[in-house]
C-alpha cells in the first residue's frame, strides 16, 4: 500500500480516484504546526531553535496519518509546489518520525502544477528527496517574521498605547499606504488652462482639436496658465478660415501581456471584477483543486502561487491550436510569445496561471461553476490566449490645422484599429480609467478649409497621485520585491483586521493608529521600514532556497542589529518618545498655511501650546494647558482644520428651535458629532452621532435637528398596542418593539420607514431569533468525517457557518458565495476547539434522616 499526504480533502479525493485502489490518499488540512503566539517560541540564545505545536485537530489527523503510514510501504508527500507546501511536507515527515511511523517506509516528495490525470500520474512517476534548502528558507521567513512580530509588538504597546502589533513586511506595506496619504495632503494643486475647439471638416463631420502652438512656438503644460492667457490664446484660433496644413498617419502595434501572475491576477481581478485579494486566491483555489466535469473531477488552472510568465510547451502547442481553430490563422503569430518578468526578486519557480487545458472554453465548463468561479476562470482564460496571439494593428492619424494668420496652429488626433489582433479576446484594466476609446477623424486633405463652431478655453488643476486600491498597491509591493506571491493577500487582510487602514471607495485610507504607528516605526526603526532593506531580506531568503546562503546566518546577521535597537528603544521614557514624535509629524500635524501664523497656538485658550499627547484610546492632539484647557483635535488633522469653520470654531449650523441654542457639527475623537449649546457647570450637552454612511458636510440645520429628536415613534404595533421606534444605534440604524430590534438598511430609513415595513422587519428578525428556518446562503454539502451538511447561513450578526451545533462567524470581507468547504472546516474546527467544556453542576447533598 502507498500513503499519499496532500493539503485538502476535496484535493485527496480526486487524486485518490486518478491513482486507484493501491493509493491511501490523506489530507493533513493544510500546516500541522505552528510556532505557539507567545514570547520564547524562537530561541536566538539557542541557535535559533524553534517549538513547534500541533493543535488538538491536527493531532487527531496525524494519528491517522501515522496509523495508515506504518503499514505502507511508500509515503509520497504531494503538498504544493512552493515554499510553504515543501514546509508542509517537513513538519508531517517530522511528525510522523517522532512518532515512530517511518520505519522500512520509502519517503518521496512528488509536485505537480495542476491537478490533473496527466499531470498527477508524470509526478508520482518522477518523485525527487525533500528539498532541505527550500525548508531552510521557510524556517528564516518564519523565524524572521515572529522575531520582528513578538519583539516589536510589545515595544509598540509600551510606547504607543492603542496599537496593535508591528510586522516585517506588513508594516513596509502600511509605510507605503501612509507616505501616499502625505504626498496627498501635501501637495499643492496648480493651474492650468488647455483650449479646445469644435471642428467641422468639408463632409461635414465634427471632430475636435487642441491649441498646440502660437506664434511658432509649442504651448508647454503650464504656458497658459491663467484665464487671462487662455482667453487671449483662444481669441487667435479665431482668425479665419481655418486651413489643414498637413494630414500624417503612421502605422502602429500594440503588444499583449504576459498570462498571468499571482500579482497580475489579483490586480486584474479587482480592477474588472472588484474582487479583493483574498477573494480571489479562495476563487483560485477552487478552480485549481478541481470540478467535476463529465463525472471526473479535474483541475481547472494552474498553481496560482506564481511569479512566473512562462507556460509549459504542451499547454503552449494547444494554446495556439485554440487560437489558429478559433480565431483564424490570422490571429496566430508564426512563432510562440516568450515573456520575462519584471517583478524584482522573481523567483520563477513555476508556470503562470492559465487553464490545465486551453481548449477547455468558459462556456464548456459553466454549468461546473459558481458565479465567481466563471467569472475568474474566463479572465484567465482570455489572458492566457490573448498572451500568445497576433498584435493589435492600428493606424494614428494627426492633423494639424493653422488658422488665417498662421499665429494658432491646431492638432486633432485619432487612432483607428485596422487588426484586433489579441484585442478581439482581452483589453488590460486600468486603475483609474477605463481605456481611451478610438477616435475616428474625417477624411481630409491638405489645403481644404475646416469650419470653427466653438473655441473654449479650459481650466485644469494637478491632482496628487491617488490612493492605493489593491491592485495598484500589489503592484507596487512586486516592484519593490516585498513580500511574494502567497502572502499579497494576508498583508492586505492583517492591515485591515488591525484597524490600521479603512477602504474609501476601494482605496486604502490610513488610520490615525496607522499612521502614528509608520511615524514610530520610520523615527525609531527606520531601517527596518525601509524598502530596500525589506527587499534585499527577501532576496537572502532566495539565496536560501538555492542554497547560496546559509539560514542560520542570516537571521544571525538580522538579529545581532535588531535586538540590541528594540533594547535600546525600550529604555526611552515614554515623554521622550512623544516630544520626539511630535516634532516629526509637525509637518502633517501643524502645517503652516498662512505666512506669520502659529498652527501651534491654541484656540481656545490662546497662550497653550497644541502638542501630541496619547491615551489608552490612541494619539491626539491636545492643549499644554490641559486640565484647564480640554482643547483636542484628532490626531492626523491639519491645523486648517482644528474648527469646522477653518478658524478653530465649530460650525455653527443655526439655532434650536426650543432652547435657542447654538446647534453646531464638530468633530471629537471619536468622530465627527452634532451638539447643541455648550458645557456649562459640568453637565455635558445633548449630542448626536454623525452617522458614518452621512456626510458632515452634507449635514444642514433640519438633518442636524432630526438626528438630535431620535429616537423617532414609528407607529404603533397592532398586535401589542406597544410603541416601535427607529434609531441609530452602535451597530447602525435599527427599528425597536419589545425589545426586539430589527436592522435598516440606512440612516435615511430611519427617517422614512413607515409602519408596514416597520413590522416585517420586526417579525423576520423575531422569526430568525426564535428558532425558525434560517437562510441558506450557501450549501456546502456533507461532513467528510461526521454526519450532517455543512451550510453557510445568515445569521442576525451576518452570515456565518453552522455544521450541527457549531457555529463559526465568517471573516470580516468574506463573500459569503465564495465560501468553500475547506474553509468551514477550518472555521469550524477553529470554533469548536476554543468552546469549553460545560460546567458539571455540583451533586445533591443527600439530606441525613433524622
Amino acid at each position: 500500500m502507498n500513503v499519499v499526504i496532500v493539503e485538502s480533502p476535496s484535493k485527496a479525493k480526486t487524486i485518490n480516484k486518478y491513482l486507484g485502489k493501491d493509493y491511501n490518499v490523506l489530507a493533513s488540512f493544510g500546516h500541522v504546526r505552528d510556532l505557539p503566539a507567545k514570547d520564547g517560541s524562537v530561541k536566538p540564545d539557542e541557535d535559533f531553535a524553534m517549538d513547534w505545536e500541533v493543535d488538538r485537530d491536527s493531532n487527531k489527523r496525524l494519528t491517522e496519518i501515522a496509523k495508515a503510514v506504518k503499514g505502507a510501504d511508500r509515503l509520497y508527500l504531494a503538498t504544493d509546489p512552493d515554499r510553504e507546501g515543501e514546509a508542509i511536507s517537513w513538519h508531517v515527515l517530522e511528525v510522523l518520525a517522532k512518532k515512530k511511523a517511518l520505519k522500512d517506509v520509502d519517503v518521496k516528495r512528488v509536485v505537480f502544477n495542476e491537478i490533473t490525470k496527466s499531470a498527477i500520474l508524470k509526478a508520482m512517476a518522477e518523485p525527487r528527496a525533500l528539498d532541505d534548502e527550500m525548508v531552510n528558507a521557510y524556517l528564516a521567513r518564519r523565524a524572521l517574521d515572529y522575531l520582528v512580530g513578538f519583539t516589536l509588538s510589545p515595544v509598540l504597546w509600551r510606547k504607543l498605547p492603542g496599537a496593535r502589533s508591528a510586522g516585517r513586511v506588513q508594516s513596509v506595506a502600511l509605510r507605503l499606504i501612509c507616505n501616499r496619504e502625505s504626498e496627498i495632503e501635501e501637495f499643492t494643486p496648480q493651474e492650468y488652462w488647455s483650449v479646445e475647439a469644435a471642428l467641422k471638416a468639408q463632409s461635414g463631420k465634427a471632430f475636435n482639436g487642441r491649441l498646440f502652438a502660437t506664434d511658432g512656438k509649442k504651448l508647454a503644460k503650464y504656458d497658459l496658465n491663467n484665464e487671462e492667457t487662455a482667453t487671449a490664446a483662444a481669441a487667435l484660433v479665431r482668425s479665419e478660415p481655418l486651413t489643414v496644413q498637413a494630414v500624417e498617419r503612421k502605422p502602429a502595434r500594440r503588444h499583449p501581456q504576459p498570462p498571468f501572475t499571482t500579482s497580475t491576477l489579483q490586480q486584474e481581478a479587482a480592477r474588472k471584477l472588484g474582487f479583493p485579494a483574498n477573494r480571489t486566491m479562495r476563487v483560485a483555489q477552487s478552480l485549481y483543486e478541481g470540478k467535476t466535469l463529465d463525472g471526473e473531477t479535474t483541475g481547472l488552472i494552474t498553481y496560482m502561487r506564481t511569479d512566473g510568465v512562462t507556460i509549459a510547451q504542451e499547454a503552449l502547442n494547444a494554446t495556439r491550436g485554440m487560437i489558429e481553430s478559433r480565431y483564424g490563422a490570422q490571429f496566430l503569430p508564426e512563432k510562440p510569445r516568450v515573456y520575462k518578468t519584471k517583478a524584482k526578486n522573481a523567483q520563477e519557480a513555476h508556470e503562470a496561471v492559465r487553464p490545465t487545458d486551453p481548449m477547455r472554453r468558459p462556456t464548456d465548463v459553466a454549468h461546473a461553476l459558481d458565479k465567481d468561479e466563471l467569472k475568474l476562470y474566463e479572465l484567465i482564460w482570455r489572458r492566457t490566449i490573448a498572451s500568445q496571439m497576433e498584435s493589435a494593428q492600428m493606424e494614428r492619424t494627426t492633423v494639424t490645422i493653422n488658422s488665417a494668420d498662421k499665429r494658432a496652429e491646431l492638432r486633432a488626433t485619432g487612432t483607428v484599429v485596422t487588426f484586433d489582433g489579441f484585442l478581439s479576446v482581452y483589453q488590460e484594466g486600468k486603475d483609474d480609467e477605463a481605456d481611451e476609446a478610438e477616435t475616428l477623424l474625417p477624411k481630409m486633405n491638405e489645403g481644404e478649409t475646416v469650419t470653427l463652431n466653438e473655441v473654449l478655453p479650459k481650466q485644469h488643476f494637478t491632482e496628487p497621485q491617488p490612493r492605493f486600491t489593491e491592485a495598484s498597491l500589489v503592484k507596487r509591493m512586486e516592484e519593490l520585491g516585498i513580500g511574494r506571491p502567497s502572502t499579497y493577500a494576508s498583508i492586505l487582510t492583517v492591515l485591515r483586521e488591525r484597524n490600521y487602514v479603512h477602504m474609501d471607495r476601494n482605496r486604502f485610507v490610513p488610520e490615525d493608529k496607522g499612521r502614528l504607528v509608520t511615524a514610530f516605526l520610520e523615527k525609531f526603526f527606520d531601517r527596518y521600514v525601509q524598502y530596500d532593506f525589506t527587499a534585499n531580506l527577501e532576496e537572502k531568503l532566495d539565496f536560501i532556497s538555492a542554497g547560496k546562503e546559509n539560514w542560520k546566518k542570516v537571521l544571525h546577521d538580522f538579529w545581532s542589529e535588531f535586538k540590541p535597537k528594540t533594547e535600546e528603544i525600550i529604555g526611552v521614557r515614554n515623554a521622550v518618545v512623544i516630544d520626539a514624535l511630535d516634532e516629526f509629524l509637525e509637518p502633517m500635524l501643524f502645517a503652516v498655511e498662512k505666512e506669520g501664523e502659529n498652527p501651534r497656538k491654541c484656540p481656545a485658550c490662546e497662550d497653550g501650546r497644541l502638542g501630541l499627547k496619547t491615551s489608552r484610546y490612541g494619539a491626539f492632539v491636545g492643549c499644554s494647558n490641559y486640565p484647564e484647557c480640554k482643547h483636542t483635535r484628532p490626531f492626523g488633522q491639519k491645523s486648517d482644520e482644528a474648527g469646522e469653520d477653518g478658524n478653530g470654531g465649530p460650525t455653527i449650523l443655526g439655532p434650536d428651535p426650543e432652547t435657542g441654542a447654538d446647534i453646531s457639527v464638530r468633530t471629537g475623537r471619536f468622530g465627527a458629532y452634532i451638539q447643541i449649546g455648550e458645557a456649562e457647570k459640568g453637565e455635558k450637552p445633548k449630542r448626536a452621532t454623525i452617522p458614518k454612511d452621512v456626510d458632515k458636510g452634507s449635514i444642514d440645520l433640519e438633518m442636524a435637528i432630526a438626528l438630535l429628536s431620535l429616537p423617532r415613534e414609528v407607529g404603533t404595533h397592532p398586535e401589542t398596542s406597544k410603541p416601535i421606534t427607529a434609531a441609530i444605534g452602535r451597530y447602525g440604524p435599527y427599528v425597536l418593539h419589545d425589545g426586539v430590534y430589527g436592522k435598516l438598511s440606512s440612516t435615511e430609513e430611519v427617517f422614512s420607514v413607515g409602519l408596514n415595513r416597520a413590522v416585517a422587519i420586526l417579525a423576520d428578525t423575531a422569526a430568525k431569533k426564535g428558532g425558525a428556518a434560517k437562510t441558506v446562503l450557501k450549501d456546502l454539502g456533507e461532513h467528510p468525517e461526521e454526519d450532517g451538511p455543512i451550510r453557510v447561513l445568515d445569521g442576525r450578526y451576518g452570515p456565518y457557518v453552522n455544521h450541527k451545533r457549531v457555529n463559526a462567524t465568517l471573516p470580516k470581507d468574506t463573500e459569503p458565495e465564495s465560501v468553500t468547504l475547506e474553509q468551514a472546516l477550518e472555521w469550524l474546527a477553529a470554533k469548536a476547539s476554543k468552546k469549553k467544556p460545560a460546567k458539571k453542576k455540583p451533586a445533591k447533598r443527600k439530606k441525613k434522616a433524622s
